[in-house]
């Protein structure tokens, strides 16, 4: 009989196995210890800097609307259970699991190397998503001021940009991203999973609250600043019921737009959440995971393009068929215009001469 998973307190993931890329293996064992006697020091963050070469990360995935991203943060201390980016951990020899959330990188050159990009001759702009992995906002932002500098430098430049989290902090930024936001240079999205504060705690355990959200996207859109929703993940039987309560509650606080994604369990994140399933919501872990299954061909997880973030199969299309209904009922369907391109231009650099004439 395989040893009771560990409940590790303010942490999403309940395991800490070994990446898999690894040449040694660890794994859980019975020591004796119960719950009963006294319990070992709490799991501590640890934060270490992240020497980039380079800043903005490019892709060819025809599943996003960008080609272009920048993660100020490596690893995510909100420890969402269901995080996309877990795996990622595996390629710095750290596990997806406790690790993800525990082990956590800063990019300090973040502010210098994006200047010294954008600064190239001949570099054509195209929006920037910031958070397009980990979530910018997390709570070291408060300190570290990562993400506040790499905005600063996109506002210097007048480069357009789109921003998401599920962290309130985004509004201390709200003086750039609203005067951005006038400009049409600047959208943010904020993450709303559910409305049910317990929920939120087991699946977000270190993000901001369902109401918090809300509030951010009332403040950036009193700023200036478009706000979208994204409903994301929908996971079925566990709160793809509230698909249409959220999109209200976030149309009533001032949100022009919504999204949404189907759950996604690509490589360790499926046992992780199985883990975590069977802990926080053994009522219906099985549940849960057939209808899944019934949106991915039987199994966990398929990865091919168009289908990843969406499911394929009866419940897919149902729920695809609930969001464009609430998304029009709710007036968050309305057609956007791209973001201005035209008004990027290179800053003078200090002791730069300046245009003695004007054409």
């Amino acid at each position: 009989m395989s040893p009771p998973t560990p409940l590790v307190k303010g942490r999403g993931a309940r395991s800490n196995a070994t990446g898999r890329f690894e040449s040694r293996v660890s794994e859980a064992f019975d020591d004796g210890w119960t719950v009963e006697d006294p319990r070992p020091a709490q799991l501590t963050t640890v934060v270490l800097p992240d020497r980039a070469r380079t800043i903005i990360t490019r892709n060819a995935s025809p599943d996003i609307h960008f080609d272009r991203s920048i993660n100020p943060y490596r690893g995510c201390e909100h420890g969402c259970i269901y995080c996309f980016a877990r795996p990622n951990h595996a390629y710095l020899g750290l596990s997806p699991g406790l690790d993800f959330e525990s082990r956590l990188f800063f990019k300090p050159e973040a502010a210098r190397l994006l200047t010294a990009e954008l600064s190239k001759p001949g570099y054509q702009p195209r929006h920037i998503q910031i958070g397009a992995d980990t979530d910018p906002y997390q709570p070291l932002e408060r300190k570290l001021r990562v993400t506040r500098q790499v905005l600063e430098v996109l506002q210097r430049f007048r480069h357009p940009l789109t921003i998401i989290t599920k962290s309130n902090l985004i509004t201390r930024d709200a003086d750039i991203l609203g005067e951005m936001g006038r400009e049409n240079l600047a959208r943010a999205a904020i993450s709303i999973t559910t409305l049910d504060r317990k929920l939120a705690r087991s699946m977000e355990p270190r993000a901001a609250t369902p109401q918090r959200r809300l509030d951010a996207v009332r403040a950036l859109t009193a700023a200036g600043c478009p706000a979208t929703v994204m409903f994301a993940p929908v996971i079925p039987g566990l709160n793809d019921h509230e698909l249409e309560q959220v999109l209200e509650a976030a149309a009533e606080a001032g949100a022009t737009a919504a999204g949404y994604v189907m759950v996604r369990l690509p490589l360790e994140i499926a046992d992780l959440f199985q883990e975590w399933l069977k802990t926080d919501h053994p009522d219906r872990a099985e549940r849960v995971m057939s209808l899944i299954r019934q949106m991915r061909r039987g199994k966990a997880y398929t990865s091919e393009w168009g289908v990843r973030g969406r499911g394929e199969g009866p419940l897919a299309d149902l729920v695809a068929a609930r969001f464009k209904a609430a998304r029009k009922r709710y007036g968050l369907d309305a057609p956007r215009a791209s973001l201005d391109l035209e008004k990027f231009r290179v800053p003078p650099k200090a002791g730069d001469q300046m245009e003695l004439f004007t054409p």
